[in-house]
């Protein structure tokens, strides 16, 4: 992991009469990070991100962007950004490319024909350069602001539920373009979205929040392996495999069974116990197969926070 830090909040308070939206959240996003930025509704997710691109003032606490001060080079720092806040909005009677070249010329971007096309391609809208906005489907519309939030080539990007209205195929499209932003160009991303299962297989490292606080932030697949996870065994002997584990402690752990693969419920120290006492008694385990979605880790972790 790349230890320089491109997104540093500490303390990030922000108070809205009664309603404090987001309370003393602190995070860090590294270079070359895609960032998944989770909670449940009212977590405080859409909050924060509006903080961090400048659209509304903090309560208190510090913004620091390419380690210079949101609040003191705000200019600056906004020009390497791309964000997707909510829809984007568009000239809805002109074509995909003129509202490019429009939104390109307002923000300094390069609104060569070479690059506005190349973008349209990125996100799957070549064919469809000069069509005006009003034909397009929510989802061609959230593709569009996808290219128009990497016309100015930035640094970092910030996503907020870029995948909304989208059919699989949609969402399978934008993951592959996160995954290439990411690996091939260098793009540090950041990622709130409610689809759970995207941001396990794209993210590598991830925040979940609630009540606008910090409850766990860390490496996505190293929360996964932590606690209690399903293992799945498979073994050579089923019934005597059964009967090993009715008549022992590890009947509590016991998930469910089919023929000769068996689900536990373990703590990662428990599954060489579990393993040896198998072997220990004959049982050939020819695989251990330790699984936890982060559906299931993000519902452990927010349930208890109601």
């Amino acid at each position: 992991m790349n230890s320089e830090k491109i997104i540093e909040v500490t303390g990030l308070t922000k108070q809205f009469k009664e309603v404090r939206a987001v309370d003393n959240l602190n995070l860090n996003v590294h270079k070359g990070d895609v960032f998944g930025f989770l909670g449940p509704n009212g977590a405080g997710k859409s909050t924060t991100i509006r903080m961090l691109l400048s659209l509304i003032s903090p309560t208190k606490g510090s913004i620091n962007i390419f380690n210079q001060s949101l609040k003191e080079s705000r200019k600056k720092i906004l020009k390497r950004i791309g964000a997707i806040v909510e829809k984007p909005d568009f000239y809805l009677y002109l074509p995909a490319y003129k509202n490019l070249e429009i939104l390109g010329k307002l923000s300094g971007a390069d609104v060569s024909k070479k690059n506005i096309m190349s973008l349209l391609e990125l996100v799957g809208l070549e064919k469809r350069y000069k069509s005006k906005v009003k034909t397009f489907s929510h989802g061609m519309k959230q593709r569009l602001g996808l290219a128009q939030a990497l016309l100015h080539d930035p640094e970092l990007i910030i996503l907020d539920e870029p995948t909304t209205g989208l059919d699989p195929q949609g969402m399978k499209e934008v993951r592959d373009l996160i995954i290439h932003l990411s690996k091939d160009k260098g793009k540090t991303i950041f990622l709130s979205s409610h689809i759970l299962s995207e941001v396990e297989i794209i993210a590598n490292r991830m925040i979940i929040i609630n009540k606008g606080s910090t409850i766990v932030e860390g490496d996505v697949q190293e929360l996964l392996n932590s606690g209690t996870m399903t293992v799945k065994f498979e073994v050579d002997k089923e019934d005597e495999t059964l009967r090993l584990i009715n008549e022992s402690a590890w009947k509590e752990k016991l998930n469910s069974s089919s023929s000769t693969t068996f689900f536990f419920s373990l703590d990662k120290e428990e599954i060489a116990g579990l393993n040896k006492y198998l072997n220990d008694n004959r049982i050939s385990v020819s695989a251990v197969v330790p699984t936890r979605s982060l559906e299931e880790y993000f519902l452990s972790i927010t349930e208890g926070q109601k």
